[in-house]
C-alpha cells in the first residue's frame, strides 16, 4: 500500500516509453496525468467537505443539517452542484467584462497550483522544490489580485468594498503568517517541504514551535476568510462581498476556490507542525489525509461557534498582536539555536 500511487506512476511511464514513446514525453504525460488527478481529486473533495461543513454545523447548533436527499443528506451537495451548473449567467451591463469573467478562473487556478509543492506522502510531491514553502506562500498571495479583479470589474460599490476588505485583510495576515513559518524554517535550516518533514521523525514542530502554530492558525484562518474573520462577506453589510454579482458557475468557482484553499492550507499546517505523512502503521499518504480533515475539522469547529468580529479588531490583532508576538517568536528560536550549539548539541 505505501508504494501503490508510486508504483502505479512508475507503471505509466514504462508502458508509455513501451509504446515508442521518449522519456521526457513520458514524464511530460504522467505530469498532466497528476494535474488531472488532483482537479479530479479537489472537485470530488469539496463535495463531501460541503457536506462535512454542513453537518458539523448542525451539530453544533444542534440539529440534523442535510438528512433528506439521500442517505444523511449524502446527495445534497451534488444536487446543489447540479442546480448552479443549470442556473442562468449573469453578467451586468456596466461590468468590465474582461476582469468579470477572468476573476473566477484565475481565482480557482492559483488555489489548484499550491498542491503542486505538497509531499501527500514519500516522495508524493509532484515537483520537489527546495523553496517549496516559498512558492506556496508566493502564489497563495496572487488569490487578493483575483478578488480585486471580481470586485473592480463587477462594477458596483458593495462588491468593490468587499473585495477591498478582503485585499487588506489578507495582506495585513499574510505578514504574520509568513514570521510564523520562520521559526520551522530555521530548525530545518531549508524551505523544502519534504525536509521538512524529515526532520519531524523525533518530534512534530507543534511541540517545538506552539506560539508559531497558534500564530499560523489564526493567521490561516484570516487568510482563508472563514469565520469569525469573514468580514469581506459580511450578508448583513456587504450581500456577499465581492462575489455579490456573480451567478451560477462562476459563484460556484469561487466558492471551490476556498475550500480548495482551505484544505492546501490544512494539508499545509499538517506538513509543517504535525509530522506530515509520518506515522507508525498506514501508508504515508494516508496518514497526510488524516492529518489534513483533522485540521479541516477545527477551522469548521472555529467558524461555527465564535461570532464575527468587527473589522478594526480583526486589523487590530494582526498588526498589534500576531506581528509583534511572531517576531518574538523568530527571536526566541534563534536564541534557542544559537544556545543549543553552544552546548554542543
Amino acid at each position: 500500500m505505501e508504494e501503490l500511487i508510486l508504483d502505479i506512476g512508475r507503471w505509466l511511464v514504462s508502458g508509455l516509453q513501451g509504446l515508442g514513446l521518449s522519456a521526457a514525453w513520458a514524464d511530460l504525460v504522467l505530469l498532466l496525468v497528476q494535474w488531472g488527478c488532483i482537479v479530479g481529486i479537489v472537485t470530488a473533495n469539496v463535495i463531501v467537505l460541503i457536506w462535512l461543513e454542513r453537518k458539523v454545523s448542525g451539530f453544533i447548533q444542534q440539529r440534523l443539517g442535510p438528512n433528506r436527499l439521500g442517505p444523511y443528506g449524502v446527495f445534497q451537495t451534488v444536487a446543489d452542484a447540479m442546480k448552479l451548473m443549470t442556473k442562468e449567467d449573469i453578467i451586468p451591463s456596466g461590468a468590465d467584462r474582461t476582469l468579470f469573467v477572468l476573476a473566477p478562473m484565475l481565482f480557482i487556478i492559483v488555489a489548484v497550483m499550491l498542491y503542486v509543492v505538497l509531499p501527500m506522502g514519500r516522495d508524493m510531491a509532484i515537483v520537489d522544490l527546495n523553496v517549496g514553502l516559498f512558492y506556496f506562500i508566493s502564489v497563495g498571495s496572487l488569490s487578493t489580485i483575483c478578488l480585486l479583479m471580481a470586485g473592480w470589474g463587477s462594477h458596483n460599490k458593495w462588491s468593490l468594498l468587499g473585495a477591498m476588505r478582503s485585499v487588506a485583510q489578507m495582506v495585513s495576515y499574510e505578514i504574520p503568517l509568513a514570521f510564523s513559518l520562520l521559526g520551522v524554517v530555521m530548525i530545518v535550516g531549508s524551505l523544502n517541504l519534504g525536509d521538512i518533514v524529515a526532520a519531524q521523525q523525533r518530534v512534530w514542530f507543534v511541540l517545538l514551535q506552539p506560539v508559531a502554530f497558534v500564530v499560523f492558525f489564526v493567521a490561516a484562518t484570516a487568510e482563508l476568510n472563514r469565520g469569525p474573520f469573514d468580514m469581506p462577506e459580511a450578508e448583513q453589510e456587504l450581500t456577499a462581498g465581492a462575489f455579490t454579482e456573480y451567478t451560477g458557475m462562476r459563484w460556484a468557482l469561487f466558492f471551490l476556490a476556498e475550500y480548495t484553499n482551505l484544505v492546501a492550507v490544512s494539508a499545509l499546517a499538517s506538513t509543517l507542525f504535525l509530522g506530515g505523512w509520518q506515522g507508525p502503521l498506514l501508508p504515508s499518504w494516508l496518514w497526510i489525509i488524516v492529518k489534513t480533515y483533522l485540521v479541516m475539522l477545527v477551522f469548521m469547529w472555529l467558524r461555527w461557534t465564535f461570532p464575527r468580529i468587527r473589522m478594526d479588531h480583526l486589523m487590530s490583532l494582526s498588526w498589534k498582536v500576531l506581528i509583534p508576538v511572531s517576531l518574538a517568536n523568530i527571536v526566541v528560536t534563534g536564541a534557542g539555536l544559537e544556545l543549543f550549539r553552544a552546548m554542543g548539541w
